[in-house]
């Protein structure tokens, strides 16, 4: 037995980044199970200390990983020592760890996989259970003085909280996930809130916010700011203007990423004492972008690109369309099967003039026709094998003064971003 082990240990330190991601989808046999206890286990024979460094939890429905961006890039920009943890990833696994802004190496992600498997013994982890495992390893490794660490699904049962967050952040809330989270904003809004401890400072930027959140953070006795009321945002004729109660910043150009979130950053930075000066902001704003998030890929026409798979993200993403000067808006989209497809894809019909729909072929991708079927109502709706056919069909039918979006899933814009630079 010991034996059997040694061996299967010398094999795996010879595994590329591809073997391990192909192991972690084998060992476990579902992609999804709810609860802390497996892999706090596995936490604690790491032996990982976070004490004195400073944990920022950000949970939500959408905008996450924006807010994380423009945290991370003001800290950086104060020349702090950050470490990221965001999922999930786009084209490169490595995506889901940033030092210093950085992606790491593939030789340290691979040792650091070998060091959960070792610690991991016959506990069983999912994909996700391994890999938040293994980017805690590797920013224990790192040593950074701030830890970004972005909940991969809800935050109460979500194996990020295993770790006490200094400032706990929820983005938005929405429904989204509803077989694991509930099916109402209210239940949803609980289960987020488990990211909050006793005390600590907690921003909140979701503008309407369930009656639940608002009974959760006298639960547990966080010291609350709410965007609307601690602090706000106004977005006019692209024109940006913010205060809370230290500061009131006015006549800047609009971010990249999506207003709220960008509102949502601002506070967080202010609790931590971060100067928020105008140019600092404005260089901010112009340095924070995301790949995936309405990420501009070329002009004439204009290529978009953003994950938005909800119901939630696509309202803003409507919202902000309708206010484009461009002629025709040509949707470029592929999503998954558990996704409320209708009513994601609902918010966009007034504003979207051609429809193409791709299939995506990944577990749980939905067959175009699926898409086609709850645009009925859209009178130019067209039907395509695969996400990345859609897109170059849409590039050939656009003009230099349309507008493409492509969003729907994370995978769609994978495969764009992926046909693009190979064509």
């Amino acid at each position: 037995m010991q034996n059997d082990i040694l061996q299967k240990t010398a094999q795996q330190a010879a595994w590329s980044i591809e073997q391990w991601l192909s192991y972690l989808s084998e060992i476990h046999p579902k992609n999804i199970e709810m609860g802390l206890e497996r892999v706090a286990q596995v936490f604690n024979a790491l032996q990982l200390d976070f004490s004195g460094k400073t944990v920022i939890t950000v949970a939500g429905t959408n905008g996450k990983g924006t807010t994380c961006a423009m945290i991370e890039q003001a800290l950086l920009l104060h020349d702090k020592q950050v470490s990221v943890f965001s999922s999930p990833h786009l084209i490169d696994y490595r995506e889901r760890v940033r030092v210093q802004g950085q992606m790491l190496s593939t030789a340290k992600h691979c040792a650091a996989f070998a060091k959960i498997e070792q610690a991991r013994g016959d506990i069983l982890l999912t994909y996700f259970e391994f890999g938040t495992l293994q980017a805690l390893q590797l920013m224990a490794e790192a040593d950074s003085d701030y830890l970004l660490l972005e909940v991969g699904l809800g935050g109460r049962l979500d194996a990020v909280n295993i770790i006490d967050a200094n400032i706990a952040v929820i983005t938005s809330i929405d429904l989204d996930h509803q077989e694991w989270l509930g099916t109402t904003r209210e239940a949803i809004a609980v289960e987020k809130a488990g990211v909050f401890r006793p005390n600590i400072p907690v921003v909140i930027g979701e503008p309407l916010p369930p009656n639940s959140l608002i009974k959760a953070t006298q639960d547990y006795a966080v010291k609350a700011s709410w965007q609307g009321h601690e602090f706000d945002y106004e977005l006019n004729n692209g024109v940006f203007s913010w205060h809370n109660d230290l500061y009131h910043l006015a006549q800047l150009p609009a971010p990249f990423i999506p207003a709220q979130n960008a509102s949502t950053a601002l506070q967080v930075l202010s609790l931590l004492g971060i100067q928020l000066h105008h140019d600092l902001v404005k260089q901010l704003f112009k340095n924070t972008r995301l790949h995936g998030r309405r990420q501009i890929i070329q002009q004439q026409p204009t290529i978009m690109l953003d994950v938005a798979h909800n119901p939630h993200a696509t309202r803003l993403l409507a919202k902000e369309i309708a206010e484009l000067d461009c002629r025709r808006v040509i949707a470029v989209v592929g999503m998954l099967a558990d996704k409320d497809i209708s009513q994601s894809l609902a918010p966009l019909m007034p504003v979207v003039d051609y429809w193409y729909c791709g299939s995506l072929s990944v577990p749980r991708g939905a067959p175009a026709q699926k898409l086609v079927s709850v645009l009925s109502e859209a009178k130019k709706v067209l039907e395509f094998e695969s996400v990345s056919a859609a897109f170059i069909a849409a590039c050939k039918k656009a003009q230099k003064d349309d507008f493409i979006l492509v969003f729907g899933s994370f995978y769609s814009v994978a495969e764009v971003l992926t046909a693009y630079k190979a064509a």
